[in-house]
Parts: structure tokens; sequence; C-alpha cells
């Protein structure tokens, strides 16, 4: 990563002419900011990140590599996003619990992580301090009110589990032995004690 203070003439990033980067904040290389985006300072971008239009990241946010940020999504302060996450068009991050416009709350921001290779859906809501774990997959319009484990598929409001999911984003169909493989890349899962681990 470089930081945006020594990228001006050599930057190894691009960022769309009206997007806003202020200083300092660290961009990867191949990293795309599109239209009308704000990048707010100590935010660190890993490389090849794609940032859609109208997307804000808040001081300290921190994204790792290849991360997808579609359109119309503000990542507040207090999130980190591990490698490969997908956060679909219009989805909210919030990081007060308890809100209010007449009381500064800055000291109380909650953290929120989302793990290596997680997708949350169009319109879905992370209520703040409730993680998300690798490879889950956040159904569209999903409110998030607790915690979800790696690779599970959850739907609803408030969000229930209704199965799991692979690498792939695949649903995974376990047999009487607790193993699923993948339709598509043929990668094995097990299902354990409530929890999957990809065997193969």
């Amino acid at each position: 990563m470089e930081d945006c203070k020594h990228t001006h003439m050599e930057k190894q990033y691009f960022a769309h002419e009206t997007a806003v980067i202020d200083e300092p904040c660290e961009i990867g290389s191949g990293t795309k900011i599109w239209h009308f985006s704000h990048i707010m300072p100590n935010s660190k971008l890993g490389n090849n990140c794609n940032l859609g239009q109208n997307v804000v990241i808040s001081p300290d946010v921190i994204l790792g590599d290849n991360v997808k940020v579609q359109n119309n999504v503000s990542i507040y302060t207090g999130v980190i996003c591990e490698d490969d996450v997908f956060l679909g068009p219009s989805m909210v991050f919030t990081n007060v619990i308890n809100p209010r416009s007449a009381i500064n709350r800055r000291d109380q921001y909650v953290k929120t992580q989302i793990g290596k290779g997680a997708s949350i859906g169009a319109n879905a809501t992370i209520v703040c301090g409730n993680n998300i774990g690798a490879y889950a997959f956040i159904g569209a319009g999903t409110v998030v009110t607790k915690e979800v484990l790696p690779y599970a598929l959850v739907v609803g409001n408030p969000a229930q589990q209704i199965g799991w999911v692979g690498e792939y984003g695949y649903r995974l169909e376990f047999n009487s032995d607790y193993i699923a493989v993948c339709k598509e890349s043929k990668q094995e899962y097990k299902l354990e004690n409530n929890k999957v681990k990809r065997i193969k």
C-alpha cells in the first residue's frame, strides 16, 4: 500500500476526477474509486479493491485486498472488511447502538468485522458489533442483529440462518455423513457441532 500524499505523481490506483481523497490514507495498487466517492483520513484500502459510485469510507476503516463495494455504501469508523468481501448496493453499516442527534457518542463506536470472502446483499443492514464469519452470505434486505457464523446463509428481519454456503456461494446440501460437495468447485465441506469447515 502507498500513502496518498506520495501518490499524486505516480499513483498505482485509479480515482475518478469527482472522487474526494483525504490525506493521509493508504490505497493499494490496482484499486479503483468511482464517481462521487469519498475516502476519509487514516483509512486503509487494500490492493485491487473496487469502490462504486457514491461510496464513503470513514476514518480508520480497513479494507483488505479485492474488496468490492457497490454503489451507495457508507463504511463507518469501526468496520473492518477482510480480503474478498462483497458489499452489495445500498447495504448499511452502523457504528453506534443508541444514536441521538443531540448527544456526541464518537467515543462509543462499536467495531464490526466482516470475515474473508463474505457477501452482504443489497439493502442489508448490519447492526454494529455483530461480526460476520468468513464466507457467510447475507441475503438482500436482511437485518443482522447477532453474530453470523462462517459459511452461514442468513435472510430476513431479524436475520435467521436458513442453511450453509460454500466459498463459491452455492448452498451446501449435507449427506448423512454431514459432507457436502460444491456443485461448481467440487470443494468438500463437513458440518460438525453446528460449524462448517472445508476439508478438500
